[in-house]
């Protein structure tokens, strides 16, 4: 394939799945490609429509195309952007014949990967544009556009520059070891540490909620065989998804939905029965079911209204105290009402009364279950941050080294040691939001992006 001053192109909107589909060009040689194509080109970001004729002569779709000028374009190079119609056919038949004339197909995320080495955006936003993609509910939606506007990268640059100076202040003494450092400028550097640990232990703290926006709030749903977990699943994924039978113990295995509450999304886990006598096949499902409910983020335990509340495990009860719940009572439709038995323990959590056969009930049971889902938002100020795994080890990187840092200035140790746990923190700072320079790293992250992006 002909490889020209490394211009790429790529099918950016997946064509097949709307009217329009999109066809993005970028690099040092977009603007000779688009004056062979279409004589001189219109003003910089201004619409332009034209037939889009293969190097060969041939018409092949009716067309509209922008230029956009470096550095101002997504990736920061000179781009254009073609639309065609949808068909899968018109969309390959642009693609190959930009290759036809020299240009080279663009590397999943290669876009994206150009746009933050044209400083267009930090990694963070980078990283925030796949987030975009891949949402899956209001909650993450909203998350990915604060990030990709740079919500997490403008609270590292006030933790690095409040570092910096910290950093430089420490470093005076050692580039003038005859000056010992004054209590005074020790107190000073122990506040502004102080600072900087608990904004990062802040940051940290969003862990677990991005991997719930970005996964969805895992939901297992708990009882003895036959409670009608089975139904209440497929009652709320609106699809019969799970096996429904009177007999017990239908479930043997664990069976995984997402649905939308809301504007939260839901991993909702339907288990095996825990059954007080199960059988050795039994047991290995309630194995399982012990390992998603500690795993879970929110519980619906379920009971069978119709029949006499059963006994739980204690480690279930001790995982309900501390998680957010729900006890829901189905089969309301049979017509008794029980309670929990005081010695259950559970007489905090709030339950309903619902029926997965004829729906009754369920309404009431979502909007419960979207209000404890709101709970789980985690903000920093006023934005929303959720931060990923990769900024999860660089912030907990970042807050060990400030520890050692700490602490070693509470025990007046030689200056130099507390520059270099000052320097480790900058690293692990700088790496969330690409200021060090690493290639793999960046190699194997813009890799998970679809072609186009």
């Amino acid at each position: 394939m002909p490889r020209l001053n490394d211009t790429i192109a790529a099918l950016a909107t997946p064509a097949g799945t709307a009217a329009i589909a999109v066809v993005r060009v970028s690099g040092p040689d977009t603007a000779r490609l688009g004056r062979d194509l279409f004589g001189e080109l219109p003003p910089p970001r201004t619409l332009r429509r034209a037939d889009y004729r293969t190097v060969g002569g041939a018409v092949v779709d009716d067309i509209l195309f922008t230029y956009f000028q470096a550095p101002h374009s997504y990736t920061g190079e000179d781009s254009l952007e073609v639309s065609c119609h949808g068909n899968p056919f018109i969309a390959q038949k642009i693609l190959e014949d930009f290759f036809a004339r020299g240009c080279r197909p663009a590397d999943p995320g290669e876009f994206t990967q150009r746009a933050f080495l044209n400083s267009r955006m930090d990694l963070s936003q980078a990283e925030a544009v796949m987030d975009l993609i891949h949402a899956r509910s209001d909650r993450a939606l909203a998350a990915a556009n604060q990030q990709l506007r740079g919500s997490l990268g403008r609270r590292m640059d006030a933790l690095v520059h409040v570092l910096l100076g910290v950093l430089a202040r420490v470093e005076a003494y050692i580039d003038f070891p005859d000056e010992d450092l004054p209590s005074e400028d020790r107190a000073i550097v122990a506040r502004e540490l102080e600072s900087i640990a608990s904004e990062t232990g802040g940051l940290l703290a969003t862990s677990h909620f991005g991997e719930m926006l970005r996964d969805g709030i895992k939901t297992v749903i708990l009882g003895a065989p036959n409670a009608g977990k089975s139904s209440l699943l497929n009652c709320l994924v609106g699809k019969s998804r799970a096996l429904v039978s009177p007999e017990p113990g239908t479930t043997r295995d664990f069976i995984e939905e997402r649905i939308i509450v809301g504007s939260h999304c839901l991993r909702i886990i339907d288990t095996a029965g825990l059954n007080p006598s199960p059988t050795p096949l039994e047991r290995l499902g309630m194995e399982k079911t012990f390992e998603r409910a500690t795993e879970a983020d929110l519980l619906l335990l379920v009971f069978d209204s119709a029949a006499p509340v059963q006994n739980l495990p204690g480690e279930i009860i001790r995982k309900a105290r501390s998680c957010k719940s729900l006890i829901v009572f189905n089969k309301s439709d049979l017509n008794s009402i029980p309670t929990p038995p005081a010695g259950l323990g559970l007489d905090q959590i709030r339950s309903l009364h619902v029926s997965a056969l004829t729906g009754a009930g369920i309404d009431a049971l979502t909007f419960a279950i979207q209000e404890l889902a709101n709970e789980f938002q985690s903000s920093v100020g006023s934005e929303l941050i959720a931060i990923n795994a990769r900024h999860s080890h660089a912030l907990a990187q970042a807050r060990e080294c400030l520890a050692e840092a700490q602490s070693k200035l509470s025990l007046d140790a030689p200056i130099e040691l507390l520059a270099s746990d000052l320097r480790g923190t900058l690293a692990a700072f700088e790496g969330i939001c690409g200021k060090i320079d690493n290639e793999r790293m960046l190699d194997a992250l813009f890799a998970t992006f679809c072609i186009g992006k």
